[in-house]
């Protein structure tokens, strides 16, 4: 298979063709399962490189000698790199020689499909991003939608990848998403229904796909580049156009029988919630999703005399301290504290995350939301710790995608990864 790669500059003697090669039998990726030693040894190099091979079997539990086994299978797939040496004081042996994570020979893709736009990126091997490229929707059929996105990829490769080549495309989106079937089970605001988004972007691009809900996908990129707190037992509580979550347990993420777990855009509010609002679709009113998402902040910034285009908007009159806006969010920022107690008391995480602008660009609602969570929640004793706002605000929607793929690359290294050298 011919690798979707950028034009290499002229110290590297890569492949310059950018355009990739189509093919139908991508192999499917491998079901989400806890880190392989192997995946281990470079979550701890993300974690610490440059990092002694000695540190990392003292960070892992691992042997010396294991660790210089999937070291070296780690090199020989270019993953990962040897620092600068280190010398260690006279007499004491060799000098160590750090290992770090390879970010010249390697890229993932990212797409993140939103109610009214899609968002492609790069990102690097440390979870930084190279290149993104957002544009709203011309059609929302999905076969056009999930083509046009494959379409854009090369023009961004070429001109941003700098030669590294891409591995695989993550894609992510909100409400109910198979990661192991690769499927899109259904998004209401899309109107999409058993979407096989694997298949058709594999087919596409070439290359291979990984997909999953836009809330586990950022929780997982907490996991490997975010909050040292949020390893272990996570919620990741999401709001914009599409109001859902994730949780993870131990380190793994909770997927559901029915790929449904995290469908909180129905949680009620309570008695006083609605203040007004229109209905949910659901039927109710003062369900969560009706009173937080985008659109329901666009309409009540109208029905107060606020016009604006587009929530963005409202966000920039609010950043800019419009005091009718800064107010809206203020009240989103109360509405989701309530929702953020009760999911505090149902799963008593260590860390709450929160991916909404408010909190994470505006300290006033970032404090009222732990206000909230601290006069309504049973189990949480300290919101200011437990309660945080997301590492990558202001790029979540380019992180997420490429997320998805790095999250796969990281459990399992030595996978079926065509891009790169096969490894014993």
């Amino acid at each position: 298979m011919k690798r979707l790669s950028a034009p290499a500059p002229a110290r590297r003697s890569l492949d310059p063709r950018a355009t990739p090669l189509r093919r139908a039998d991508i192999p499917a990726p491998v079901p989400g399962r806890r880190p392989t030693g192997t995946g281990s040894v470079l979550g701890a190099i993300l974690d610490h490189g440059p990092v002694a091979r000695s540190t990392v079997a003292r960070l892992t539990g691992l042997s010396p000698a294991s660790v210089s086994g999937h070291v070296g299978r780690l090199l020989a797939r270019g993953l990962v790199r040897e620092a600068a040496e280190t010398a260690g004081p006279k007499g004491l042996g060799r000098p160590h020689i750090p290992v770090e994570i390879d970010t010249g020979s390697y890229l993932v893709a990212g797409a993140h499909i939103a109610v009214a736009h899609s968002t492609l990126s790069l990102m690097d091997l440390r979870g930084r991003i190279v290149a993104e490229d957002r544009r709203p929707h011309g059609s929302t059929d999905p076969h056009h939608l999930l083509a046009q996105l494959a379409d854009r990829l090369p023009a961004l490769v070429a001109a941003h990848a700098g030669g590294r080549t891409v591995l695989a495309l993550g894609l992510a989106t909100g409400h109910r998403v198979d990661p192991v079937d690769g499927v899109i089970v259904a998004h209401p605001q899309l109107g999409w229904h058993d979407v096989p988004a694997r298949d058709l972007l594999a087919t596409a691009t070439g290359l291979p796909v990984h997909v999953d809900s836009h809330s586990r996908a950022l929780a997982r990129a907490e996991q490997l580049f975010g909050q040292e707190s949020t390893r272990a037992s996570t919620v990741l509580l999401f709001v914009g156009a599409v109001v859902d979550a994730a949780f993870a347990t131990d380190g793994a993420l909770h997927r559901g029988p029915r790929s449904g777990a995290g469908s909180v855009a129905h949680l009620p509010l309570g008695a006083g919630g609605s203040g007004g609002a229109e209905p949910c679709s659901c039927g109710r009113s003062g369900c969560l999703q009706s009173e937080v998402s985008e659109r329901a902040m666009v309409r009540r910034a109208a029905a107060q005399g606020l016009v604006t285009g587009s929530f963005p908007e409202l966000l920039d009159r609010a950043l800019a301290g419009d005091a009718r806006a800064v107010e809206l969010f203020r009240r989103r920022a109360r509405l989701v504290g309530r929702a953020a107690a009760l999911l505090l008391d149902m799963f008593d995480p260590e860390v709450l995350v929160v991916v909404e602008p408010g909190a994470g660009r505006m300290p006033e609602c970032l404090a009222g939301l732990r206000a909230e969570v601290a006069e309504r929640s049973v189990v949480c004793d300290d919101p200011e710790r437990a309660v945080v706002p997301s590492s990558f605000t202001g790029s979540v929607l380019a992180v997420a995608g490429g997320a998805v793929a790095l999250g796969s690359l990281y459990t399992d290294p030595l996978g079926p990864w065509p891009a790169l050298p096969a490894v014993s």
